[in-house]
């Protein structure tokens, strides 16, 4: 072989080794998505189960927290938790996790809840996802914002209960159909702590606080009290706006479709 071919050969060799040290470099720097999934009223984070693990398969960091007084955490039920207590939990996980870049997903009641942990920690968040949620304003609360025929009913029934919590409605409420699945989030539920509804959301920034705005509507059989705000979203030029075909509880009626959406967000 003569100097010219193996000078070739050589440069080949090291252009290879420049470009796949790079492309490890590359693979090394770059971060898994983080996701920080955020349930609605009744419900805790084992609603999450079948979409989590979907998410986590595909490489994401996936956390589930379940908020006070709901769940497994049904022993510490007290008249003291109210919205804020929730705002806390999440903004307290989000600390102490010290976690970044999060995408941040409320369903349902929890429209309410990401929207309080934007104002307070925007800087650790990416955008926020509202999967089939309530969108509370200043000033509102998630009972206020209700149909008033719901409203009036969430207020009697918890007034059975002493005013603590408003017992939960069954799973096929939620969209959720299938009698094994009805009959799994039927024993989980668990009655949704009064204040946390009834309690006003303060603001101290514009609503997102800047944060990009996601809403996915589940269009099948619409839950009354989501309809006004999947009407709004999918107007606003301020919203970028989905929609699944599927019942409210989209996490346990349609994981695959559920996790393959928020999964486009992070890229």
């Amino acid at each position: 072989m003569d100097i010219k071919k193996i000078r070739l050969v050589f440069i080949g060799m090291l252009l290879s080794v420049l470009l796949l040290t790079d492309g490890y470099a590359q693979s090394q720097n770059a971060k898994p998505p983080v996701y920080v999934l955020v349930h609605g009223a009744w419900h805790g984070g084992w609603c999450w189960q079948r979409l989590s693990s979907i998410l986590r398969e595909s490489g994401a960091v996936v956390y589930t927290p379940t908020l006070s007084g709901l769940g497994e955490h049904k022993n510490v039920l007290s008249p003291a938790i109210n919205l804020d207590t929730h705002i806390s939990d999440i903004v307290n996980l989000i600390e102490m996790e010290d976690l970044h870049n999060v995408i941040l997903v409320g369903h349902s009641y929890a429209g309410t809840v990401i929207t309080g942990v934007a104002d307070r920690i925007p800087e650790r968040l990416s955008k926020l996802v509202y999967l089939d949620a309530i969108l509370v304003e200043n000033g509102q609360s998630a009972l206020s914002i209700q149909p008033p025929s719901v409203e009036e009913v969430m207020k009697k029934s918890a007034a059975k209960d002493g005013g603590l919590t408003i017992p939960a409605w069954p799973a096929t409420i939620f969209g959720v159909k299938d009698t094994a699945d009805a009959r799994w989030v039927d024993t989980r539920l668990t009655g949704q702590p009064f204040k946390t509804f009834s309690q006003p959301l303060t603001l101290h920034h514009p609503y997102g606080n800047h944060l990009p705005l996601i809403f996915i509507a589940c269009t099948t059989d619409m839950l009354p009290a989501i309809v006004p705000f999947a009407n709004k979203t999918r107007q606003s030029k301020d919203w970028k706006y989905y929609e699944l075909a599927t019942g409210h509880d989209a996490m346990i009626t349609a994981p695959q479709q559920t996790a393959a959406l928020l999964g486009s967000f992070a890229k």
